[in-house]
């Protein structure tokens, strides 16, 4: 009976994050104004307060942690991140080069949104502010589902 309870009916969408959680909670709003109920989303958090932002947002599951990462990442069907999360060492060492490569070889629909405070600069992208990149991003879910 309790392998009942924790079945995963719906689509499973990861939400990473780190520092604050601010870009993952924007998400995960979004993502539960445009598909309510009809997704699985879990956050994970590279930081405890990370993590309990995004549970705050409505998230369904949240996990913290390179490990919880690497585990519960190739269990989802597309993550939804801030670009950082892609690069080690990002967001002042909370990416750590494993949460990177997990990030990049994991096997799923990646969407990712351009934001950062390293010192890089993307090129060919305009500058938008957060909602509008948000709502870019659940946009591409949408088509993409």
């Amino acid at each position: 009976m309790l392998a009942h309870r924790y079945r995963v009916t719906a689509p499973v969408v990861a939400v990473l994050d780190g520092q604050g959680g601010g870009i993952g909670a924007a998400v995960i709003k979004e993502l539960r104004r445009e598909f309510q109920e009809t997704l699985e989303i879990w956050a994970l958090g590279a930081n405890s307060t990370a993590t309990e932002n995004m549970m705050k947002a409505r998230a369904n599951r949240g996990a913290t942690g390179e490990n919880a990462i690497r585990i519960s990442l190739p269990r989802a069907e597309a993550l939804v991140a801030p670009l950082a999360v892609s690069w080690p060492n990002a967001m002042m060492g909370e990416i750590t080069p494993a949460i990177a490569e997990t990030v990049m070889t994991v096997d799923l629909l990646k969407i990712f949104i351009p934001l950062s405070h390293e010192k890089v600069i993307l090129t060919g992208f305009q500058s938008e502010p957060l909602p509008h990149l948000v709502s870019q991003a659940v946009e591409i879910l949408k088509k993409n589902r």
